[in-house]
């Protein structure tokens, strides 16, 4: 499992988009998005970067995010 930053993100539609991006490059993937934090946690045997420009072409940014508690934020 991973998490994507997806700050263009500010409403219920842009949680759709997200996830049809998403499932467009995996559709068995498991997609939880968490709009208060803009954030996508996608589990799937697919690499982030695929599911980075899929985002991206739907028109929303997407960056990965750490996930280790070790960085400061």
């Amino acid at each position: 499992m991973f998490r994507l930053n997806v700050p263009d993100m500010t409403c219920g539609h842009c949680v759709g988009a997200v996830t049809k991006a998403v499932k467009s490059v995996d559709p068995g993937a498991k997609v939880a998005i968490d709009l208060e934090s803009k954030t996508a946690s996608i589990e799937s045997q697919v690499g982030a970067d695929r599911f980075i420009a899929a985002i991206t072409e739907a028109g929303y940014g997407a960056t990965a995010k750490n996930s280790c508690c070790c960085h400061g934020a």
